[in-house]
């Protein structure tokens, strides 16, 4: 039950970096994929130093993940 909560808490993470993160991009089913992984690796990250986050809070670190991800990914892209 807790990777589904994640991938929805990532999906909603991923939309909202695809706004942050504006211009020629790779499509929104990227931004959503980037932001399901964002918020699995940064609830791992954070869950391994026993830190837990009420609903808001997590949907902040997943997007915060989620953004640095798209920026890394649209540095590589151009690269």
């Amino acid at each position: 039950m807790y990777l589904l909560w994640e991938i929805i808490i990532g999906i909603l993470a991923g939309y909202l970096a695809g706004l942050i993160v504006k211009g020629r991009g790779m499509g929104v089913l990227v931004d959503l994929i980037v932001g399901i992984i964002g918020a699995l690796i940064g609830g791992r990250i954070f869950m391994s130093f026993g830190i837990g986050f009420p609903l808001i809070g997590q949907l902040v670190v997943a997007t915060i993940g989620a953004v640095i991800l798209l920026l890394l990914i649209r540095v590589i892209k151009r690269a």
